[in-house]
């Protein structure tokens, strides 16, 4: 893979799909319909697949694709792979909250190797570079040329001391049960992917989902972190989360600094 094209698409591919998701997103209304999983589409989910896909069959045509709302590509497998979800966080879409993500991950046997996170609503793109690295780069956003960037990096986490963020539309009891069993500082709540780029830029520590996801939900998020040096492990075995999993579904997992003690399920 020439990581230095598969950068620049994915960069361009996100940021318009931000483009068609804000349109929708700055309308009076819009529709808001259930998909058979009871989980919420809008036109900005679909508007925003269309640019990725399209994106990323043009320029890579011999990559599989594995996107959220394309479910014939659900019984894709293959080594290498995108995985893609054009709007994460459709909940927070339909509530105007902001917290909503555009999700492109590159996969090379189970991991991802790199990933791009752009939050339209917040001015906030984050993403590998060409060597790996996770960066965060701030706006204007050109579509063809990158502007001011700067390297993320994980906490030196406090563990007498922890920031925990976690999720703002699937908070639970068993959720609030785990994160007891920490020294909390402090908490926040975020939607969608962007809480995995919290706890890559340093602003969180820690990001425990008991819950159910899909690797499109995170595996962008996950190589944005792993750029930063965070990890993201399996909740049951705190072995690293691994993705081409037959039907795309997670497990439980955690997301953290490496600095974080991480206590048992």
């Amino acid at each position: 893979m020439d990581f230095e094209r598969l950068n620049t698409v994915m960069r361009k591919a996100a940021l318009e799909a931000g483009d068609a998701i804000m349109k929708v997103y700055a309308a009076d209304d819009f529709d808001v319909r259930a998909k058979s999983d009871d989980s919420p589409v809008t036109a900005a989910d679909e508007a925003a697949d269309a640019v990725i896909s399209a994106a990323l069959r043009a320029a890579f045509p011999h990559v599989a694709l594995v996107t959220e709302e394309q479910a014939a590509s659900h019984t894709v497998e293959a080594s290498a792979f995108f995985i893609v979800d054009p709007l994460d966080g459709t909940k927070e879409f339909v509530q105007r909250r902001g917290d909503f993500t555009v999700n492109i991950a590159y996969v090379v046997d189970g991991v991802p190797v790199r990933g791009i996170v752009y939050v339209p609503a917040r001015d906030r793109l984050f993403y590998t570079d060409a060597s790996g690295r996770s960066v965060e780069e701030t706006g204007p956003f050109a579509k063809d040329e990158a502007g001011d960037i700067r390297p993320i990096s994980v906490s030196v986490p406090d563990n007498s001391a922890l920031m925990v963020v976690a999720s703002k539309s699937h908070r639970d009891q068993a959720t609030d049960d785990y994160i007891g069993k920490y020294k909390v500082r402090d908490m926040t709540s975020a939607g969608s992917s962007l809480k995995f780029c919290l706890v890559a830029t340093g602003e969180a520590d820690l990001y425990p989902r008991l819950g159910r996801t899909m690797e499109w939900d995170t595996a962008a998020g996950h190589a944005v972190l792993a750029g930063a040096g965070g990890v993201v492990v399996r909740f049951d075995t705190h072995q690293p989360l691994t993705y081409g999993k037959p039907g795309y579904d997670n497990p439980f997992f955690i997301a953290a600094a490496p600095g974080v003690t991480l206590e048992s399920a």
